[in-house]
């Protein structure tokens, strides 16, 4: 049994090391090109720099060698050719290109670029598609093979006479001891993962990373889909990163290293971490009550739900996430998407009936600031984490909802804050919301470290406050990261829907959500996200089919919006709006017609994009998003797609998910589907009368 599990073990690593090394494979020739053209645009006057001025390059530049590259494609032969060049020199020289040639190898990033693939990046994708596909389960297995070999390697050798009576007998009275001694160790390996499920975890690593390669499509399709997970294999197959220092939001060093030592157990996630998600897991662990303050599009709720999820497998049993409204289904969604755990939402008429059956089974309750107040306070110990989602809605201390989470907060040993909301020059607010964590470090925040910049604020703050930004830790081509906004319609809402299915009309059924602006729940959601972007300095663009809900959008953001751009805007003022947003230094808002501003416009200033309702067909949504997210993007592109729960947004999307998947297999990189956008696409009216009649039967149904 021991000799079959180490035999699975090393099985495993060898699989894993050949996806790896067919991945290093593929990366070589395009790593070595983009630093070839990096060294071939380095004037050879900076080999000065690299000997401290002590080389003589005139010689050498008026042979012609004017870059560096030139210098390292030259041998020392060649080099001491030209006159006036001796052996030292050439020496000199060539050992000061490779430095440079080193330094620049660690630098450069490969850069997949979706919308010119050649057969070399295609290899590359398809290469990291196995490891992407093998999921985190593979990363598991990989590290309990390692683990396994590490143990049964030796013992199994140590045991090795037991294979036979006679050499057991030759083996001396000593010997035989130190053998039964190793197969009892053995043994106990061997049972204990039998326990852990490990053998059963490792068989399926070996098929998931022994599965025929993907063709071409499949392999860019997903890669445009989960483009995050494949540059974090990337660079960390390539060793290359971000800066350390700005992936540990820049901590003082006492604290950085004890968040590194802190164990982050991933039994029950199910998502893979970048490097700098994994160490703001572990900072919310190690350090117990903190705000996790990183900047909008980070992954703060995958940070969350890793951290619960180490606390769940090591024995904690509930937890309590707190969120506006707008984000409870999100919330919900995403711990039964990203992990193991049970998410019981803590909502509506039925809220205490939901929030009994929490305290009896356990499982990751979410509410509400204002539902909060209707529950009975756990006591010391019974709650495992406190979250508190947008945590800068209790800065104000005399707020109700800032004295509902304080009695929360006061019992729990761990709280974590949330907020993408910058605190560096908000120290009145940090100041409070550190009163509800670590109220003695509280009087010791002070307006100085604030006013001489952000680094030197984190330092300051760092037992209870880490941020990072885009910037500082997105070192590949910006990432497309998509999220699908579920809203709860409010009565308005849903009375402005019903008189639309009443009267038959689709158009009304799509846009009835922003009918009573005051009370619309869609557009509650949509001022926050564009609050949120404003706090980081981002653009936003926001697209909707209808003009009159861009009028209402408008409306409500008043002078921060730009536009709308809509199919009556002549195309030169179109460019002249674009300009004008564009050239806002930091935070603005463009509106657009989908179907206007989603063609013919490069709009790669703004990095949020908001669609106010799904649209009919897949090409116009893509085609939008492909106006922000192109080349001459810096920043990762976040979409946020507005959609109520019920009605016909949810409708919609069930009957164009299997055309959507469809699209995006087959038909996105033929020059057929570039050419006829709409050939895939289903018809808009077949569309509307189906909706149309189901939902008026369901509305009937309910009376």
């Amino acid at each position: 049994m021991g000799v079959a599990l180490h035999r699975a073990a090393q099985g495993v690593l060898g699989d894993h090391r050949r996806a790896v090394e067919a991945v290093r494979a593929a990366l070589a020739p395009l790593h070595d090109e983009l630093a070839g053209r990096e060294l071939a645009s380095i004037p050879v006057a900076r080999l000065k720099d690299v000997t401290e001025g002590r080389l003589r390059l005139g010689v050498i530049e008026a042979a012609g060698y004017r870059f560096v590259g030139d210098v390292l494609a030259a041998d020392r032969y060649r080099l001491r050719q030209i006159p006036g060049v001796g052996q030292q020199t050439a020496d000199q020289a060539l050992a000061a290109a490779r430095q440079i040639a080193e330094a620049v190898g660690e630098t450069v990033a490969v850069r997949i670029d979706v919308d010119n693939p050649e057969p070399r990046t295609s290899a590359l994708v398809v290469a990291l598609h196995r490891l992407v596909e093998a999921g985190p389960d593979a990363r598991r297995a990989v590290d309990a093979a390692e683990a396994l070999d590490r143990r049964l390697g030796p013992l199994l050798v140590e045991a090795a006479p037991a294979g036979g009576r006679l050499r057991m007998w030759l083996a001396g009275q000593e010997r035989r001891e130190r053998v039964h001694s190793a197969l009892a160790e053995i043994l106990a390996v061997t049972e204990e993962a039998g326990t852990n499920d490990v053998p059963v975890l490792l068989g399926q690593a070996s098929v998931d990373l022994l599965r025929a390669p993907a063709d071409d499509v499949e392999a860019w399709v997903d890669f445009e889909l989960r483009s995050a997970e494949y540059y974090s294999l990337l660079a960390e197959i390539a060793g290359r990163g971000p800066d350390l220092a700005a992936a540990e939001g820049f901590l003082p060093g006492e604290v950085a290293e004890r968040v590194r030592a802190q164990p982050l157990d991933d039994t029950l996630r199910r998502v893979s971490l970048r490097g700098y998600q994994s160490f703001g897991a572990r900072f919310v662990l190690a350090q117990r009550r903190v705000v996790l303050g990183d900047e909008m599009g980070l992954g703060k709720t995958i940070q969350a739900i890793a951290a619960l999820a180490h606390l769940a497998a090591t024995g904690q049993s509930h937890f309590m996430v707190v969120c506006p409204a707008s984000v409870l289904i999100n919330w919900t969604r995403e711990v039964s998407a990203r992990s193991a755990l049970r998410a019981i939402p803590l909502h509506g008429p039925d809220r205490q009936e939901a929030f009994a059956e929490w305290q009896d089974g356990g499982g990751v309750a979410v509410t509400t600031y204002d539902a909060l107040r209707g529950f009975p306070v756990p006591g010391a110990g019974e709650l495992g984490m406190l979250v508190v989602d947008e945590a800068h809605y209790v800065k104000n201390p005399e707020a109700r909802r800032s004295r509902t989470v304080a009695e929360w907060a006061a019992p729990c040993e761990r709280v974590l804050f949330l907020t993408g909301t910058p605190m560096e020059n908000r120290v009145a607010e940090f100041r409070s919301l550190v009163r509800h964590l670590q109220p003695e470090l509280a009087p010791e925040i002070g307006g100085v470290e604030g006013a001489v910049g952000s680094r030197a604020f984190r330092r300051a703050v760092a037992p209870c406050y880490l941020r990072r930004n885009q910037e500082d830790v997105l070192t590949e081509l910006p990432s497309l990261l998509h999220t699908d906004e579920w809203e709860e319609l409010g009565a308005a809402d849903l009375d402005a829907y019903a008189e639309a299915v009443d009267a038959g009309n689709f158009m009304a059924m799509r846009r009835a959500a922003y009918v009573h602006a005051e009370k619309s729940a869609k557009l509650q959601r949509l001022r926050e996200l564009v609050a949120e972007a404003a706090d980081n300095g981002l653009k936003v663009l926001v697209f909707s089919y209808f003009r009159d809900v861009l009028q209402t959008v408008g409306e409500a953001l008043g002078p921060q919006a730009y536009g709308p751009i809509s199919g009556s805007v002549a195309p030169g003022r179109r460019q002249n709006i674009v300009d004008e947003f564009s050239a806002v230094a930091g935070h603005a808002v463009l509106l657009a017609q989908i179907e206007a501003g989603g063609v013919g416009l490069n709009l790669q200033a703004a990095s949020v994009v908001i669609i106010c309702e799904p649209q009919i067909k897949p090409t116009i949504e893509h085609q939008a998003v492909a106006r922000a997210h192109r080349m001459g993007q810096v920043r990762a592109v976040q979409v946020h797609r507005l959609l109520a729960t019920s009605g016909v947004d949810r409708r919609m999307l069930e009957i164009l998910e299997n055309k959507s998947r469809l699209f995006d297999a087959y038909a996105r990189r033929s020059d057929v589907a570039e050419a006829t956008p709409d050939a895939i696409d289903i018809s808009d009216g077949s569309l509307a009368r189906q909706i149309v009649e189901e939902e008026q039967r369901r509305l009937a149904a309910q009376g």
